[in-house]
Order: structure tokens, then C-alpha cells, then sequence
């Protein structure tokens, strides 16, 4: 069985057990997380979609940490101009554990 959920404005293919790496929820490491925006839940019995949300149908995680991914270098410059900025970003995460699927 597996779902698909929305959060943090994209959509993830989630199975009971997966880990994933979303965007930051502002919730505390080892609570646990219940996302309700499911687009789309596929059993033994078929899949079955919402328009936009499937009606009733939840799925429960735990926060494993709240962590920020690597740096990437943001370097913007203006030709011509002698105008140039070098930043760094480090995206904020949360990584999660699925526990379970209720559909």
C-alpha cells in the first residue's frame, strides 16, 4: 500500500517505513506528524484518488531530526558592470519516518 501526500508545496509517493526529507515542519524531533492533504491512496483494491484531497484519509509519521542540507554557492554577477555577489544557502529539513497509512 502506498500514498501520496502534499507538503510543503510537493507531493511525495510515501509506503509505510520510507524516510523521507521534506521541508521544514515546525514541530519537535521524535513527535509525531499527521498529514491530511492525500492526493491518492493504492491498496489491493485499486487506487483511489481525491478531487483535490482523498476524503478521510491521513497519514502518520515521526520526526526523526530537524537538520539543514548541504551548502550550495548562489553567485549572481551583472556582465560588463564589475558587479558581483558569491552567498551560500543551506536549506532547512525535517526528515521523517512513515508509520502508517490510514485510508
Amino acid at each position: 500500500m502506498y500514498a501520496i501526500i502534499e507538503t510543503g508545496g510537493k507531493q511525495y509517493k510515501v509506503e509505510a517505513g520510507d524516510v523521507i526529507y521534506i521541508e521544514k515542519l515546525d514541530v519537535e524531533a521524535e513527535s509525531e506528524v499527521i498529514f491530511d492533504k492525500v492526493i491518492a491512496v493504492a491498496g489491493d483494491d485499486g487506487i483511489k484518488t481525491g478531487a483535490p484531497y482523498v476524503e478521510g484519509a491521513t497519514v502518520t509519521a515521526k520526526a526523526v531530526k530537524n537538520g539543514k542540507a548541504k551548502k550550495i554557492v548562489v553567485f549572481t554577477y551583472k556582465p560588463k558592470k564589475n558587479a558581483k555577489r558569491k552567498m551560500g544557502h543551506r536549506q532547512p529539513y525535517t526528515k521523517v519516518e512513515i508509520s502508517a497509512i490510514n485510508a
